[in-house]
């Protein structure tokens, strides 16, 4: 298949990439101007350079296509540099949806977020559902898929969580018992790759999580496991820890917002068994998840 790609610079979209290459797709990948670098792959690629708010950049890279795998968005807004979930949510999908139907794209893969809803918490878990909505009415053939937290080689995810380990002493937001289904950054990739059959998960909104229900506290404690480390966690309040990074989250440097705290707490489980059926894979077990991610 001819495979257009929004989002392939990310995490997820260089293990998405990997994947359709391995199986013998053709790919384009949607990059900015200067992130060429950023991709693993580059020359194995057809790069359209563009951005996912210019609808003729999309277009460019559509025509011919068998399907669109979409992954851009944020996970922190910096409205001063136009940055803002709505624009690179909502706005990038509505964008990508009208490019679809306009070049006759057969298939729409879209990436949300376990938790997005109507009245979510935070304005991106708001944004990531009013996405999702855009897909579901657009009248083209589609499949969401919403990942727990993601974990794999490259990721950021693990590699704080891994530099947390190895200084022995590990901050945890919190009492560490809320909860969460890890799943790996090859789970995600695989799911997509397998949903470019039409047929598969057609019109379904699916949940991703990975086989393990666990506590913040016991993925901390895997992870120490798998890199040989013991540690020692500390539970640091919350209601100080909030009122802080509300003052600094608009530092430079400052690696929390209030929003994410409050994601944090909130956990992101899920009954993932529809997925894995759906798309004919096998979950992967938390501690080899976080072995393939660190090693």
């Amino acid at each position: 298949m001819q495979v257009f790609v929004t989002g392939s610079t990310g995490f997820v979209g260089n293990h998405v990439l990997n994947t359709l290459l391995d199986r013998g797709h053709q790919v384009r990948a949607l990059v900015r101007p200067g992130s060429e670098y950023k991709l693993k792959q580059p020359d194995k690629v057809e790069v359209i350079t563009g951005d996912v708010t210019e609808s003729a950049d999309l277009i460019q890279g559509m025509k011919g296509c068998d399907a669109v795998i979409h992954l851009v968005g944020i996970i922190r807004a910096f409205p001063s540099k136009d940055i803002t979930f709505e624009r690179l949510h909502t706005e990038a999908t509505a964008n990508v949806i009208e490019a679809a139907k306009e070049t006759e794209v057969p298939r729409l893969l879209h990436m949300s977020a376990l938790g997005a809803s109507e009245d979510g918490s935070t304005p991106y878990l708001r944004t990531k559902f009013a996405a999702e909505e855009l897909v579901r009415q657009s009248g083209l053939n589609y499949a969401i898929f919403r990942p727990s937290l993601i974990f794999g080689r490259g990721g950021e995810a693990i590699k704080m969580f891994g530099d947390m380990v190895k200084k022995y002493v590990v901050p945890i937001i919190g009492d560490g018992q809320y909860r969460f289904q890890p799943v790996s950054v090859t789970t995600v990739a695989q799911g997509f790759e397998k949903g470019l059959d039409p047929e598969t998960a057609k019109d379904q909104t699916l949940d991703v999580g990975g086989p393990d229900n666990v506590t913040f506290d016991e993925i901390m404690d895997a992870l120490a496991r798998v890199m040989g480390k013991s540690i020692v966690k500390i539970h640091m309040p919350v209601l100080p820890l909030r009122l802080a990074t509300s003052a600094l989250q608009h530092a430079p440097g400052y690696p929390l917002t209030t929003d994410q705290i409050t994601m944090l707490l909130e956990g992101s489980t899920c009954d993932e068994k529809p997925f894995y059926e759906a798309l004919g894979l096998t979950p992967i077990p938390l501690e080899q998840t976080l072995r393939e991610a660190v090693w």
